[in-house]
């Protein structure tokens, strides 16, 4: 077989490889972590640190403050110092100190919410613990009709902006399918700060519980067949932005990222298979691809990036409506 170089740059940062174990329950320990960087992982995302978490701790705070603006003196001894105080946010801050301190693959922090809130602050604080780089995992599903999508846009280059403005470490932003023009979003994050994008962040949907008719809960690990709208736009976004991307929600296979990397994603974010099958299934992906590559005549992730970019690929139609009437008219039912 044929030496395969799998180097990549993500964010600026080099890579051995471009399988990023990106944020779950399996990058939340540092024990879990050193087994994905044993297993191949060439980058790790933390849990995301969410936005509740950090209001949580302000309101702790405050309260504390309160009582003991309200209070003799003498009583201010029953209260734990400050700087022993045990939150949900000091516990994410030592995880990446000790991530650092662990590992040798590059480790990036995630803030998870929808308001500029503490993040500011705590990507400061993140930074200083030793991050690599952070990802902001903006979540918000606008519910008030009075808000257009302008406006939901302009909040997005705002958090952008003003976390970047805080920040030396690069910023990815997970990025939602649901924008009426995601080509012109995806540039105007760059514009306002944005060191990579991450295509696409999965919007849970909440289940009904017919029994007590409430909203619940319902985690779904995400299917190979995902991937196809992540293909699309970083297809279209590659050859527009001057900005890492990273293909996430259903990679499950080294075909898989053979496909993300042809249109010109530079690394591939992968939880699911890894909690389905395992973290030594990291190495699985990692032989289909190299085997993928080989019989296919390419030597490099470098010269594979992008070779398919709507810029490079034979049909760039088959990107856009062209496409549409094609796979209707070719299914057929099975009889």
């Amino acid at each position: 077989m044929t030496s395969i170089d799998l180097a990549t740059s993500y964010l600026g940062l080099e890579l051995k490889n471009p399988f990023i174990a990106s944020a779950s329950p399996l990058t939340g320990s540092v024990e879990s972590l050193l087994h994905l960087e044993r297993s191949g992982a060439a980058a790790v995302v933390l849990p995301s640190l969410f936005e509740e978490q950090i209001e949580h701790e302000r309101e702790q705070f405050e309260r504390l403050h309160a009582y003991q603006s309200d209070s003799m003196a003498e009583s201010l001894s029953f209260f734990p110092e400050l700087e022993r105080y045990n939150t949900g946010p000091e516990e994410y801050l030592q995880l990446i100190r000790d991530a650092k301190e662990s590992l040798c693959i590059p480790v990036i922090a995630s803030l998870n919410g929808f308001s500029s809130g503490g993040w500011k602050y705590y990507g400061e604080l993140m930074e200083q613990a030793g991050a690599d780089a952070l990802e902001l995992n903006i979540y918000l599903v606008p519910t008030d009709p009075s808000v257009s999508s302008a406006d939901v846009e302009r909040h997005y280059r705002e958090l952008v902006s003003s976390v970047r403005e805080q920040l030396r470490i690069p910023l990815a932003v997970k990025m939602g399918p649901f924008f009426s023009s995601p080509a012109t979003f995806g540039c105007d994050l760059v514009d306002s700060g944005a060191a990579g994008l991450v295509l696409f962040n999965r919007f849970l949907s909440p289940e009904i519980d017919l029994e007590t008719l409430e909203f619940v809960p319902a985690l779904q690990l995400s299917q190979p067949e995902e991937l196809r709208l992540a293909l699309r736009w970083i297809a279209i976004l590659r050859d527009r932005i001057e900005a890492s991307i990273a293909a996430t929600g259903g990679v499950h296979s080294g075909l898989d990222t053979a496909k993300a990397l042809l249109v010109g994603a530079d690394a591939v974010m992968i939880a699911s298979t890894l909690l389905k099958h395992g973290i030594d299934h990291l190495q699985v992906l990692r032989n289909e691809l190299v085997q993928w590559m080989d019989e296919n005549g390419y030597f490099s992730v470098e010269q594979l990036k992008g070779s398919m970019s709507m810029n490079n690929c034979s049909n760039p139609e088959g990107l856009k409506r062209a496409n549409y009437m094609k796979a209707l008219t070719s299914y057929t039912t099975k009889v």
